[in-house]
């Protein structure tokens, strides 16, 4: 990591935490207490109000602001790559949505970084997202935030099609396949659909208690024990 980068993660760190060791900060960071203690130093030397001393702690000091989209390299590689996956995998409304946040980034970057975010060669692609799965997803996605049941025609690995309610909890990406975690009143258990299988889906007018066992938390621990 270059210094520049490190200095500007500890303040990172700094403004999350009321108050942080060199001893974490050099545990984070993968350097040695001796390293933060001299970033600290220059910190302070160029004006950022690091408060605190060696054995105790440092803090920011209150007010402290930093000028927004402050981005790294590798950050910038990092957000283009999360979008263009948004843009190949997601639903129309947030596809839309990522292509405007990238507009909103590049036009805030500096020349230097805005090359670097034009030049990414990281891409995502599918030829397997067709424009019925992404339709589905957007109804699923909005029935997930307002807690509301789905009600929907699946069809099995073996081909046997049931009509489901459901309560969906979140949706889940494994590489080429999206599927929904949701809590099945037909089975009385957890599942996860397919959203290739996925044939008709439609939010209802119900609404659900966001609460165990109808929570992400609960289905994912059911999940992790199942395997």
């Amino acid at each position: 990591m270059r210094r520049a980068d490190r200095l500007f993660h500890i303040v990172q760190l700094l403004r999350r935490h009321r108050l942080t060791t060199a001893a974490r900060l050099a545990e984070r960071l993968e350097v040695s207490e001796r390293t933060i203690y001299r970033d600290i130093r220059d910190l302070q030397a160029s004006g950022v109000p690091v408060e605190g001393e060696a054995g105790v702690g440092y803090r920011l000091g209150k007010n402290f602001e930093l000028p927004p989209l402050m981005f790294t390299v590798e950050e910038v590689r990092a957000l283009v790559l999360g979008a263009r996956m948004v843009e190949t995998w997601a639903d129309d409304e947030l596809r839309q949505a990522a292509r405007r946040a990238v507009d909103k980034v590049h036009v805030a970057l500096p020349p230097p970084l805005r090359k670097s975010m034009d030049d990414t060669a990281l891409f995502a692609l599918s030829f397997r997202s067709s424009g019925e799965v992404r339709k589905r997803m957007g109804i699923m996605r909005r029935a997930i935030e307002a807690h509301a049941i789905l009600q929907l025609d699946y069809g099995d690995g073996d081909g046997v099609e049931t009509t489901r309610r459901v309560r969906p909890l979140g949706l889940y990406f494994w590489g080429p396949t999206w599927t929904l975690g949701a809590w099945c009143e037909l089975r009385e258990d957890y599942r996860s659909f397919r959203l290739d299988r996925v044939h008709r889906v439609e939010a209802t007018d119900e609404r659900f208690e966001y609460a165990s066992p109808y929570t992400r938390e609960d289905y994912v621990k059911a999940v992790n024990e199942d395997h």
